[in-house]
């Protein structure tokens, strides 16, 4: 089985400093990336990813909200059975769309405590360091990509 090559994100030279005199919500993606790799999981790291899941958490919460509501205002009685399956399928989907993201909240909450207990950004299997630039595609990974790569290929073999 050949697994796609990982190829490091590009560090941009000219933000490798800006870090030092930004507040951690105005830094952007590309500036915590291109801190240097001796700073990895320092305060500015960890309170930046901490904002960005703190953001995703309200963006989920607040999406939920707008369900409930398109749901109540959608609950008219439609005469034509082709119009209330359509209607039908539109909710289900849209309640599918929410237990995604509430597993992704289960996520993110996961991640805040990992910050809190200091373990945040390091693999779960091996201990070695996720990456700056994995986190930042997906704050809430718990594995690097390797260890992630060996777990999907054993789920692939052998089910969960």
């Amino acid at each position: 089985m050949n697994f796609p090559v990982h190829s490091p994100a590009r560090k941009d030279p000219q933000l490798a400093n800006n870090w030092k005199n930004k507040p951690v919500e105005l830094l952007t993606d590309a500036e915590v990336l291109s801190m240097p790799d001796d700073e990895y999981m320092n305060d500015t790291q960890t309170a930046f990813f901490r904002h960005k899941l703190v953001r995703l958490k309200k963006e989920i919460l607040s999406n939920a909200g707008e369900t409930t509501e398109h749901l109540r205002e959608d609950t008219v009685v439609v005469p034509d059975p082709a119009d209330r399956a359509t209607i039908e399928e539109e909710h289900a989907l849209e309640l599918r769309t929410r237990d995604r993201e509430r597993k992704l909240l289960k996520k993110i909450e996961q991640s805040i405590a990992r910050i809190d207990a200091g373990d945040y950004g390091y693999c779960d299997e091996t201990g070695e360091p996720i990456g700056v630039g994995r986190l930042i595609a997906r704050p809430t990974a718990s594995l690097s990509l390797e260890a992630q790569q060996r777990r999907e290929l054993k789920q692939k073999m052998f089910g969960d």
